[in-house]
């Protein structure tokens, strides 16, 4: 169990993401919101799960910085389909494109997750496979008008609507997929003496 003296000062979840906040709330951990700011351009040649994973880490570090003592969490995904990276779509027409291309395939989501405490940082990596219905197009058009998805990658909410256009998910953190994984966090934060339900239990005594 953490000690007082061990536990940090305050979380902070590096993120502009509504999405992942929604996530960190169901821990029950009281948290602040800070953008990272941090440039998001992926390097020459650099692979999905390294282009994620380097995201991550440094978002975390770029808050970190800023807010000496507190437990800054950050996170990045990267999906792709074959070779190809998959973005946000941004529009009705571009997240159709998107989701005539996966139809039928299977895409893959690499969701990394890192903390900072202004000392040292540790991460994680959680890939996810999704594989589509191979759906006509007014079944398509019918999800997008009903949800309107264009701020997620792969132009799918699985935890919505969106469920309904998958085959199978296949992943070992059901939250990672959404962009924060949950499992792999938790593991990590109790890595630097924060457990949730450590938290949860004290808060009761």
């Amino acid at each position: 169990m953490a000690t007082p003296e061990s536990r940090p000062r305050s979380l902070v979840l590096a993120s502009t993401s509504p999405y992942r906040r929604e996530l960190l709330e169901r821990l029950r951990l009281p948290f602040s919101v800070v953008p990272p700011g941090v440039d998001e351009t992926p390097l020459p040649g650099e692979e999905p799960a390294a282009l994620a994973l380097r995201l991550a880490l440094a978002k975390a570090r770029a808050v970190s910085r800023t807010r000496p003592g507190a437990l800054v969490v950050g996170s990045d995904q990267v999906a792709t389909l074959g070779d190809a990276p998959i973005g946000k779509p941004g529009s009705f027409d571009k997240a159709l494109e998107q989701l005539r291309a996966m139809r039928g395939r299977t895409v893959t989501f690499h969701t990394a997750v890192a903390v900072d405490d202004g000392r040292r940082a540790a991460s994680a990596t959680v890939v996810t496979r999704c594989t589509l219905r191979d759906l006509p197009d007014r079944a398509l058009r019918a999800y997008l008008e009903a949800e309107r998805p264009f701020d997620t990658a792969g132009s799918a909410k699985a935890e919505a609507l969106g469920i309904a256009l998958m085959e199978r998910i296949d992943s070992d953190d059901p939250t990672a997929l959404i962009g924060l994984p949950l499992i792999a966090l938790t593991r990590l934060l109790a890595e630097f003496g924060l457990d949730p339900l450590d938290a949860l239990e004290e808060a009761r005594a």
